[in-house]
Parts: C-alpha cells; structure tokens; sequence
C-alpha cells in the first residue's frame, strides 16, 4: 500500500528472503545476538522485496486507478493519483495522515495485548491478565470513535 508498482511477486520474495534469512542467521552467525542481525534481515528482506517486484510485471494500471480511487493510500502513488484525478476529478489526496498513523499506533497495542492476556491467564498472572483487558477495552474505545466511526469520512 505504500508504493504503487509493489505486487505480489515483490510480497512473496520479500517474504521467503527473509524466512530463510532468518532460518539461517543463527546457523551462520553462531557467536552474533539475534538482535544485531535485525538491520541486516531487513536489508535482505527490502531487497527480496524489490528485486521480486521488478521481476514480475507492473499490475493492470485500470486496477491500481480504481484501488487508488477506493483506498486512496499513503505513499509513492503520484502516477496513479493523477490517472485517477483525470479519469475522476472528485478524487481528492487523504488529509487523514495523522489520525491513521494514530490509530495504526493505538490497533498495534491492542493485537499485542490479545497476544499477552491469554499468556496472563495460563500463568495465573490475573491482576496483569486484568491490566491488559482494561487496556483493551481502552483501545477498543478510541479505535471505535477514531477510526471505526470515521471509515464513512473515507468513501
């Protein structure tokens, strides 16, 4: 979503590039913490992601131009946007940078916290298990009035 000629031949070498990588690191760097190695994966991965798009063909632009139009997304889409504006001038660029990047903020906090109260509760950690659930329930509330409220502002 962050750049108009990714597809999915760019995703799936991206993501194999970096399963193997990550597979292999320990087995090549024996005496190297896994955490030094994290700028070098996404290295790796970055570059399986661009060398696969460059390796399959651009996706129909009549797809991208009514994607854009519907999603209308963050990122390198200047090319797309204009085909779009030209096919329908209404479309207009998405002021909404702030309040998105907020709310992917508040939605990332939220998953992990449906990761870690399930954790809470099978090691019997109930106050922490109660933290977590009140914190979700937080989250769930400012997503409701930020985000979920808001998709008709998008369409």
């Amino acid at each position: 979503w962050h750049w108009w000629r990714f597809n999915g031949s760019g995703y799936f070498w991206g993501m194999l590039s970096g399963i193997v990588s990550a597979i292999l690191f320990p087995l090549v760097f024996e005496q190297t913490l896994e955490l030094y190695l994290f700028p070098l994966l996404l290295l790796i991965t970055a570059a399986g992601c661009i060398l696969g798009t460059y390796a399959a063909p651009p996706t129909d632009l009549d797809v991208l131009v009514n994607f854009y139009g519907k999603t209308r997304p963050w990122g390198f889409w200047k090319p797309i946007a204009q085909r779009a504006r030209t096919k329908d001038a209404s479309i207009e660029r998405n002021p909404f940078f702030k309040r998105d990047m907020m709310n992917v903020l508040v939605a990332t906090t939220a998953q992990t916290l449906l990761v870690i109260a399930p954790l809470y509760l099978i090691l019997h950690e109930y106050t922490n298990l109660l933290i977590s659930l009140g914190l979700i329930g937080i989250t769930m509330i400012i997503l409701k009035f930020t985000w979920w409220d808001k998709l008709q502002d998008q369409l």
